[in-house]
This record gives C-alpha cells, sequence and structure tokens, in this order.
C-alpha cells in the first residue's frame, strides 16, 4: 500500500480547516493512484464500468491510524459519527469529505493487541492507506465479473455486511511491486 507520512497523519487532526484539508487531498491522491489504475483496466469491461458508476466513479482511500490518532483526528473534525461496523469486525471508523470529492475512511482497531484485520495491518505496516474503496451498484455482480473475467479471488467467497448497512467484498490486487486491497461496497 502507498507510504503516507506521519505528518500528513498528524496534519489531519489540525485545529486549522485548510491545513486538513491539504493534508487529506494529499492522503487521498496517494492512496487512490495505484487503484484508479487497476479501475480504469477494470472499466474496460462495459457491464462493471456500469456497476461501478455512480454515476461516475467514487473512490474512499481507507487510512488506518494507531487509536491515537484516529481520537485526535476525530476531535478535530468535530466528533463525526461512528459507523455502525458489523459485531464481527474489528474496526472503528468514520468518514471525513473535503472539496473536490476528498473521501477518506479513517480506520482503527478496537483491540489494538488482537488479531483483527486492521490490528493486523498496524502491527505490520504501521500507520497508512489500508485500503481504496469503489462504490458499486451490485458487489454480487462485480464479484463475479472480476473472478471469471479478470481470474481475481475475492477475500469472501460471498458478498458480506459491512459498515452502516452496506454490503461488501474485497479483492487484494497486485499494484506496482505492490499488494493492494480494494474494497467494493454497495450502498
Amino acid at each position: 500500500m502507498p507510504a503516507i507520512s506521519a505528518q500528513l497523519v498528524d496534519a489531519l487532526s489540525s485545529a486549522d480547516d485548510s491545513v486538513r484539508a491539504h493534508a487529506a487531498r494529499q492522503i487521498y491522491d496517494t492512496g487512490i493512484a495505484p487503484a484508479l489504475i487497476i479501475a480504469s483496466k477494470w472499466q474496460q469491461n462495459t457491464e462493471l464500468a456500469d456497476l461501478l458508476s455512480t454515476p461516475g466513479l467514487h473512490a474512499t482511500a481507507g487510512l488506518a491510524v494507531f487509536p491515537a490518532a484516529f481520537a485526535k483526528i476525530r476531535a478535530a473534525a468535530g466528533k463525526p459519527a461512528l459507523a455502525e461496523a458489523p459485531p464481527d469486525q474489528d474496526a472503528e471508523e468514520f468518514e471525513l469529505h473535503f472539496p473536490n470529492a476528498v473521501s477518506l475512511d479513517i480506520l482503527t482497531s478496537k483491540d489494538p493487541a488482537g488479531d483483527g484485520a486492521i490490528a493486523r495491518y498496524l502491527k505490520k505496516f504501521g500507520q497508512g492507506i489500508q485500503q481504496v474503496e469503489f462504490r458499486c451498484k451490485s458487489v454480487d455482480r462485480a464479484t463475479e465479473i472480476l473472478r471469471t473475467v479478470f481470474a481475481l479471488i475475492p477475500v469472501y467467497p460471498a458478498t458480506r455486511p459491512g459498515a452502516d448497512n452496506t454490503r461488501i467484498n474485497f479483492f487484494l490486487v497486485a499494484a506496482e511491486n505492490e499488494k493492494l486491497l480494494i474494497e467494493l461496497y454497495e450502498l
């Protein structure tokens, strides 16, 4: 996953709105760049392109941070509502939205010493882009196309519940000498 500097993560907790927006833009652009290359290949399939057009391609960068940073960022943003994550997921999260369609999903582990996906990511990589999320009209159909046309294996055998009553699935995709976790979600 793309590296994000500690200074940019810290800037998300600034009291200055313009500092937060500037940091968010840099984090977002860095995070989604490799995913957009992958999405452009996926969009060569007309049915998948239509499924990802809601009405245009909507991407969110999922930034995993340590619990203390999570609390500071959330406080600086005016304490946005926490997403309702399914009980079996080890995640706390909230979304931040900035001008020019910059969207961040701030994630942390409920149990940093645990073995959940976010806890494992933070232990292995530290703070950074954990996933890139694409909104989708039908995760079931998109998963089938990615499986059959692009030979990608989804993380879950079937679409499952996600935060705030979404339906989700994930794909671990090779991108420029690294692996990228892409989440497809359906409202």
